[in-house]
């Protein structure tokens, strides 16, 4: 079994492990059922198993990724956004919830922003 997400951003840290791990179920794990995940470049996967055949793609090459430096998460009751500059300079933000059982999982995710300028 996965751990779950105590915080907000324990998401993202979660993610980079699960996806060095190569763990696709493990990352389709930080969604809601119904999440939406954009790409960037115009692809969108609705409802996890979309999410999990976008990350089958993303996996394929078995990237390795660096943690990233994570943006304090703004909290507003049970909704929260995450936000974080990857090494290369991208940007990601996310859309959190809490679960009724306290744990946290991401609804909306747009995986990469692009450049910061």
């Amino acid at each position: 079994m996965h751990k779950p997400a105590k915080e907000p951003n324990d998401l993202e840290k979660f993610f980079v492990e699960r996806a060095n791990a190569g763990d696709i179920e493990g990352i389709v794990a930080l969604y809601e059922p119904n999440a939406i995940l954009a790409d960037g470049d115009g692809e969108v996967a609705v409802g996890l198993n979309q999410i999990r055949e976008f990350f089958v793609r993303f996996l394929d090459n078995r990237p390795q990724l660096d943690p990233s430096n994570q943006a304090e998460a703004l909290c507003s009751g049970d909704i929260a956004l995450t936000s974080s500059r990857l090494s290369n300079g991208d940007i990601t933000a996310e859309i959190a919830r809490r679960q009724p059982d306290g744990t946290w999982l991401w609804v909306v995710d747009q995986f990469v922003l692009g450049k910061a300028v």
